[in-house]
């Protein structure tokens, strides 16, 4: 069988992207692609950016770092890439994550958010914008804030004056449907916005569920292997 090419997995996601959104009745300008190329090499982020892409996830800080900084350093096309931290990130990588995301979709915890505002405070020109990522399993020993506390820490958020709260961030599990899931983030979001009306946006859908997750409000789709490939 014949491999595709970058290219090709790049077209077939965003027209399975568009057929979603039409049969959601969604506008497609609204629905944000973040490629998640953790586990590959610089070439790769540098490849979809002369076809266009500039948005990109990582995972694990030290790979991004060294990768963000090979790209910036090796980027001939003119088009700024924007980094997205999607994983867990420790705390004592917060200093090194700022120095090239732009973007949170994992703020998972207290002690995190305390962090970001400590190392915030050295810059205060810097921002940052954020996605608090919600806990799913009902397991409080698992990462993300509970649904029942998403209000509380949300309020938290909303005082650190150089966080900018997008919204909710979920993933779903391997337990049962993805629709399921993707209801309880919904739900979250829409509660999010009674006391935060512009954190309108949701981070969900990967390569195995994004259509599901457009037919349930994602914004922002975190797509790695679709387009990727497996390294």
């Amino acid at each position: 069988m014949t491999q595709l090419t970058l290219t090709e997995r790049l077209s077939g996601v965003h027209a399975r992207i568009a057929q979603a959104a039409d049969s959601a009745n969604r506008k497609l300008d609204e629905i944000h692609l973040v490629i998640v190329t953790k586990n590959h090499s610089a070439e790769l982020p540098l490849e979809l950016l002369a076809l266009g892409e500039s948005n990109f996830g990582e995972n694990k800080d030290q790979e991004a770092s060294a990768k963000a900084q090979s790209v910036k350093i090796a980027n001939i096309t003119g088009i700024e890439p924007t980094w997205h931290f999607v994983g867990q990130l420790q705390s004592n990588k917060v200093r090194s994550m700022l120095s090239y995301s732009q973007v949170l979709h994992s703020l998972d915890r207290p002690s995190l958010l305390n962090e970001l505002v400590k190392q915030l405070a050295k810059a205060p020109e810097r921002s940052l914008d954020v996605f608090i990522e919600l806990n799913l399993t009902g397991d409080p020993g698992r990462g993300g804030i509970l649904p029942t506390d998403l209000i509380a820490f949300a309020e938290n958020v909303l005082f650190a004056k150089q966080l900018n709260l997008l919204g909710v961030m979920g993933v779903a599990g391997l337990d049962g449907s993805a629709a399921s899931y993707f209801e309880t983030i919904a739900k979250a979001s829409a509660e999010l916005k009674t006391i935060a009306p512009e954190a309108r946006f949701i981070s969900a859908g990967m390569s195995g569920d994004y259509e599901e997750a457009i037919r349930h409000g994602a914004t922002h789709l975190r797509i790695g292997t679709a387009i990727t490939g497996n390294r």
